[in-house]
């Protein structure tokens, strides 16, 4: 691991617990539900990376292939193909930690050397063998994402992200990953019904009891399409409203095409948790003013503060 790569590792997983924690996405893919086409060229996909960077995004989360119900999966080279062109060019400049997105050992080898600072595997380190020793040399962060060969209505979908996280648990342990550069993920979208995908999200304080740091990524999901009858791009609200309710319950980490909305909505919420209004008391005006006067300052650091009207 380069001194770069193991700075910005570190510079994501300190943010870790003391604030909800932006992860934006870029897909460099022509068919993901979402924006697929729109960054595909390296220049796009660079653009859009700064752009979320500016505002408000932690760490930006490269995919190369899309991973939508019904899409064609690629091969590795083919994958590589896409990321190779931009990769390099994204750790250097983009002005945030880099994520990879991808199931593939051999791609995130590469990636690795390209200096990302962690791996998202949609598959938990449970398809490709080599994913949990690729990570351990590396010394980088990892998600662990559940997911599912095939749907399944009739389980216990909490019971069974628990025994797959112990699964993947115990092959990053046996490969030298530790524990502290893990965090889970419950998948939502990924081999579950719509029913099951909200009993994952009810399940955020369950998840966070396992110990490890919990992301979420709702964004634009057809969970909420199903529920609203909303088009992908009329589902922001239904994300903030999820996201927010999930970062009250204890998640950690929120994958996000709209990082400038989450960065308003987290800042909303943590001036809120900081400074809570006891019902049935009297209001103290005095003190309700010294206390807006301290709220304006902004979780997310001073170098985007909020100003007053």
């Amino acid at each position: 691991m380069t001194t770069t790569t193991e700075a910005s590792r570190e510079r994501f997983f300190s943010l870790i617990g003391t604030r909800p924690v932006i992860m934006g996405i870029v897909n460099v893919t022509p068919d993901s539900f979402s924006d697929g086409g729109r960054f595909l060229a390296p220049q796009a996909a660079l653009a859009q990376a700064r752009k979320l960077a500016a505002e408000g995004a932690d760490i930006v989360d490269i995919g190369a292939e899309s991973t939508r119900p019904g899409h064609t999966p690629l091969s590795a080279e083919e994958e590589w193909a896409r990321l190779e062109p931009l990769l390099a060019a994204l750790v250097a400049d983009c002005g945030v930690p880099v994520s990879i997105d991808t199931y593939k050992g051999r791609t995130a080898r590469r990636a690795l050397a390209a200096g990302v600072a962690v791996v998202n595997d949609i598959w938990g380190l449970q398809r490709d063998p080599d994913m949990a020793h690729a990570i351990a040399e590396a010394g980088v962060g990892v998600v662990v994402m559940h997911n599912r060969e095939s749907v399944d209505a009739s389980i216990d979908i909490v019971d069974d992200m628990r025994r797959f996280f112990e699964r993947s648990l115990a092959i990053a342990e046996s490969a030298g990953v530790p524990r502290s550069r893990i965090l889970l993920d419950p998948g939502i979208g990924f081999g579950k019904t719509r029913e099951q995908d909200f009993a994952a999200l009810r399940a955020v304080p369950e998840l966070v009891a396992l110990g490890l740091p919990l992301l979420i990524g709702v964004s634009r999901k057809r969970l909420f399409g199903a529920l609203l009858g909303a088009e992908v791009d009329a589902r922001l609200i239904a994300t903030i409203a999820a996201n927010l309710i999930a970062a009250m319950q204890g998640a950690h980490v929120f994958r996000v095409h709209d990082a400038a909305e989450h960065r308003a909505a987290f800042a909303v919420l943590g001036t809120l948790e900081r400074f809570p209004i006891e019902r049935n008391r009297p209001i103290d005006q005095n003190s309700l003013k010294r206390k807006n006067a301290g709220a304006l300052s902004d979780p997310f650091g001073s170098d985007n503060a909020l100003k007053a009207p």
